[in-house]
């Protein structure tokens, strides 16, 4: 084990039984700062300077948008935890050739992006903004915990055509639970945890784990969806693609691959291509 992990481990697991408070405090803030910022690849560096950049805010910290294109016919990309929207390189070119643009953001804390934290609904709210300035979107393509934003943005006034999510999370509350298993911290620390997620992200609304739990908002998303998810993924289980597909039923194409991981899957050519084409399907039914 890392030894910072293990410091982590020895000192929260026996605070949260004296002083739950402290120990929520000290996770919270473990739980939303990326320790580190990916860097642009060099797979990705050309079509990364395509890119008309643009500002915008949340929280106060200050986010960097992309947008390759005009802007009309948007399909929005929201990229994973330590990530950023360069790793959708692949797909930019093939959207360009399909006559739609593509935006995207680098979230706080990720990327080009100022502060230290993020959050899903912090997700949610970029989204929504980019909504506003671009209007709805042909689709969505999302990565990781870019899913669970991605369902929760949709559930909650997003507007898109179809949703294809890689590797996605289908709830909020999948990530304090993984977050403690992965530190070996116990269910006091867990809770703590949770309480403060709750009264931090959720204004102190419990039913925020419902509304970010894409399997219980399956009225409130209405367009087709695709899910890509390895059986190997070791971050986020194929648990959570068939949490979703027995939700959604005969609206949720599920498929599932092998070899590639949580991260390496998001640029693989045959991914890539099954994304285009559910996107390009959508046009194609809207056209007809």
């Amino acid at each position: 084990m890392d030894p910072t992990q293990g410091l982590i481990r020895t000192t929260l697991n026996p605070t949260a039984r004296i002083a739950p408070g402290l120990a929520g405090r000290a996770a919270f803030e473990l739980f939303r700062h990326p320790l580190r910022r990916s860097r642009v690849r060099g797979s990705e560096r050309e079509v990364h300077e395509r890119a008309v950049t643009e500002r915008l805010a949340v929280g106060g910290k200050q986010v960097v948008g992309y947008r390759w294109g005009s802007g009309e016919r948007p399909v929005l990309l929201l990229h994973g935890w330590r990530s950023r929207a360069s790793r959708f390189a692949p797909y930019v070119p093939r959207l360009r050739a399909l006559g739609l643009s593509a935006v995207a953001f680098d979230a706080p804390g990720h990327g080009d992006s100022g502060g230290r934290t993020t959050s899903v609904p912090e997700y949610r709210e970029l989204a929504l903004r980019l909504q506003d300035r671009y209007g709805p979107f042909e689709g969505v393509v999302a990565h990781s915990l870019g899913g669970c934003a991605a369902f929760g943005a949709l559930a909650d006034g997003l507007r898109a055509g179809r949703l294809a999510a890689v590797s996605g999370v289908s709830r909020v509350g999948f990530f304090p639970a993984a977050f403690c298993a992965g530190l070996g911290l116990n269910a006091d620390v867990e809770r703590a945890l949770r309480a403060r997620i709750e009264r931090e992200l959720f204004g102190g609304d419990a039913g925020g784990w419902e509304r970010y739990d894409a399997a219980r908002q399956v009225d409130a998303v209405g367009c087709p969806v695709l899910v890509v998810h390895d059986e190997g993924d070791t971050v986020v289980p194929l648990s959570e693609a068939h949490r979703l597909r027995r939700a959604y039923g005969e609206r949720l194409d599920l498929v599932v691959t092998r070899g590639l991981g949580h991260r390496r899957i998001i640029a693989e050519p045959a991914v890539v291509d099954q994304v285009i084409g559910f996107i390009s399907a959508g046009l194609e039914a809207a056209a007809a």
